[in-house]
């Protein structure tokens, strides 16, 4: 895990003697290494450097993912929120891969293409059957 027990606690304002949600605290750091990375579409293991650590903004971004979840622990709030700006999505975005998008558009583009010849290949066929039977 690329960010500590100890690190989240004194970011959600949790006292370090109060071992009562560590196993909870323990379980939202591990979901928030998971969507960070999904949301990036990289391996954190590839933005290691030397000593194993990854950049500062993914592990603020993490923290910022503990902290929601940690204070509502419901997928409905009953209060007025608002997302605070340049918070998760900006620091996410600094090491977002889009290259994913782009293969996305590639294969998308294999099959409009292939559906394009699939079409010219019917046209073909039917050119054929009238210059055949006229």
């Amino acid at each position: 895990m690329y960010i500590l027990l100890e690190d989240a606690k004194q970011h959600i304002n949790v006292d370090e003697a109060f071992r009562d949600d560590d196993i909870y605290i323990t379980n939202l750091i591990d979901v928030a290494e998971k969507i960070v990375e999904k949301d990036i579409d990289t391996s954190l293991k590839g933005l290691e450097d030397e000593d194993g650590d990854i950049p500062s903004p993914l592990k603020q971004a993490m923290l910022l993912l503990v902290g929601n979840f940690y204070a509502n622990r419901e997928s409905v709030a009953y209060t007025n929120m608002v997302e605070v700006p340049k918070s998760y999505q900006y620091l996410i975005d600094l090491y977002k891969n889009y290259r994913g998008v782009d293969k996305q558009k590639e294969r998308y583009l294999k099959c409009k293409l292939y559906q394009n010849k699939k079409a010219n290949q019917t046209s073909d066929e039917d050119n054929n059957d009238i210059n055949d039977n006229g």
